[in-house]
C-alpha cells in the first residue's frame, strides 16, 4: 500500500463512535444531527429519484444546480459567479478538497494549513506530494499570528489550505484576519483551498465572509461548499466548488478522475434548497444556536470552562481546571465510565500539542442534550 494511506491509524471520529456502540452511549463527539433533514428537500429528491433522469448527469453537474449556486452566493455573500464557467458539482466536500489539492500541487510544493484542522488535510496533501506546513493556532481565541505565518510562508509555497468558520474551534475568522492571509497569499502568489462548509452555521448576527471577496484573491481562492451542513443533510454528500474560470480547467480535469459525477436527483434537491428565502436559514442558524446554548449553559451548570463558539454544531470544554492533562484519557473514561461520546482536539493537531479541550456536538434534540448532560453531572468536580 501506499504509505500514506498504511501508517495512517484509525480515525478518531471512528474510534469513539465505535465505543459509542459498544457502551450504549450518547454520540456527541461525530458530527451529525439527530434530525433527519428538512422534510420538503428529502421529498424533492425522492422524486426527482423517482420521476427524474437517472443516468449520467453532466461531469461539472447539472446547470439548475449550477445556476442556484452562483445566484446564492450573490445573494448571501455578494460573489459574481459564471455557473458554466466557474462552479462544479462534487460528491461531497472531502472529495472537492481531494480533487483541488491534487490539481494544484506538483511534488515538492509546500502548503500552509492550520491546526486544529479536519483529519483528512493531511494524508491528502502528502498523497498529493504537497510537503505540509503547519500553523499550530491556541486556544482560546484560535487567532492567526503574523509571526507564525512569516515563518510559514516561503518561495516554495504553492497552496493554503483554510477552514472558516475553523472546526472543532467553531470559531469564525474576521476581516483581519482574512485580510492579513490575503496578503501573505498575493504577496507570495499562492492559491487559497477554503473550506467553508459551515459558512452558514454562525451565530449570533455573525456572517461570513468568504475569502474569496478580499481584494487580489477572486483569482487565487479555490471555494468549497457543502449542502450536507447547509441542510443537515450529511449522508447525501453534494458539494460544490467555486473558482477563476482558468483555475477551474484543472480542477474540473481532477474531479473528472475521482467520482466523474453526482447522484441527480440529490442535484435536484439541493438547487431548489439553495434557493430557499433568507428567513429559513436564519431560522436554521436560531435553532442550532438555542442547542448550543442549552449544552453549552448545561455545562458551565455543572462547573466545566466552556469556550465560546461562534460557529459550526461544536463547542469545547477545557479540562485543565479540572485536573485533567490527557484529553484521550478523559474522553475513553467519559464514553465507558460515563456513557458520553466525545472527541479529543488534540487528534485534530498533528503534533497532539493542545492536550486540554474536548470537543462536544450539539446539533441534537433537548432530550439528547439533556440525558448528556445528566450523565455528566459530578465529573466537573472529581476524576472522569
Amino acid at each position: 500500500m501506499n504509505p500514506v494511506f498504511a501508517a495512517l491509524p484509525t480515525t478518531v471520529f471512528e474510534t469513539m463512535s465505535r465505543l459509542a456502540r459498544d457502551h450504549g452511549a450518547i454520540n456527541l463527539g461525530q458530527g451529525f444531527p439527530d434530525d433527519p433533514g428538512p422534510a420538503d428537500l428529502r421529498e424533492r429528491g425522492a422524486r426527482a429519484l423517482v420521476d427524474g433522469w437517472n443516468q449520467y448527469p453532466p461531469m461539472m453537474g447539472l446547470p439548475v444546480l449550477r445556476a442556484a449556486v452562483a445566484a446564492h452566493y450573490a445573494e448571501h455573500q455578494g460573489l459574481v459567479l459564471d455557473p458554466e464557467t466557474e462552479v462544479m458539482v462534487t460528491s461531497g466536500a472531502t472529495e472537492a478538497l481531494a480533487g483541488a489539492l491534487l490539481a494544484l500541487i506538483e511534488p515538492g510544493d509546500e502548503v500552509v494549513l492550520f491546526a486544529p484542522m479536519y483529519d483528512a488535510y493531511l494524508p491528502l496533501v502528502r498523497r498529493a506530494g504537497g510537503v505540509p506546513r503547519v500553523v499550530a493556532l491556541q486556544p482560546p481565541a484560535f487567532r492567526l499570528d503574523e509571526g507564525a505565518l512569516a515563518e510559514a510562508f516561503g518561495a516554495r509555497t504553492k497552496v493554503l489550505v483554510l477552514n472558516n468558520p475553523l472546526n472543532p474551534s467553531a470559531t469564525l475568522f474576521d476581516r483581519d484576519d482574512l485580510a492579513l492571509l490575503a496578503r501573505y497569499c498575493t504577496r507570495f502568489d499562492v492559491t487559497a483551498i477554503c473550506d467553508e462548509v459551515w459558512e452558514h452555521v454562525v451565530f449570533d448576527g455573525a456572517r461570513h465572509l468568504p475569502l474569496m471577496a478580499l481584494p487580489g484573491m477572486r483569482e487565487r481562492t479555490v471555494k468549497i461548499g457543502s449542502a450536507g451542513k447547509i441542510f443537515s443533510l450529511t449522508g447525501w454528500k453534494v458539494g460544490f466548488v467555486m473558482a477563476d474560470a482558468r483555475l477551474m480547467q484543472g480542477l474540473a480535469k481532477a474531479h473528472q478522475f475521482l467520482t466523474f459525477t453526482t447522484p441527480p436527483n440529490l442535484q435536484d434537491a439541493v438547487a431548489y434548497g439553495l434557493a430557499k428565502p433568507g428567513a429559513w436559514f436564519d431560522a436554521m442558524r436560531a435553532g442550532y444556536a438555542g442547542s448550543r446554548d442549552r449544552l453549552a449553559g448545561g455545562l458551565r451548570d455543572l462547573g466545566f470552562r466552556v469556550l465560546p463558539a461562534q460557529a459550526t454544531w461544536f463547542l469545547n470544554i477545557d479540562i485543565a481546571g479540572l485536573g485533567h492533562a490527557d484529553d484521550v484519557a478523559f474522553c475513553e473514561a467519559l464514553v465507558t465510565r460515563h456513557g458520553v461520546a466525545a472527541i479529543p482536539v488534540s487528534a485534530f493537531y498533528p503534533d497532539a500539542s493542545v492536550r486540554n479541550l474536548v470537543r462536544l456536538c450539539f446539533a441534537k434534540d433537548d432530550a439528547t442534550l439533556d440525558t448528556a448532560l445528566d450523565r455528566m453531572s459530578g465529573l466537573a468536580g472529581g476524576a472522569a
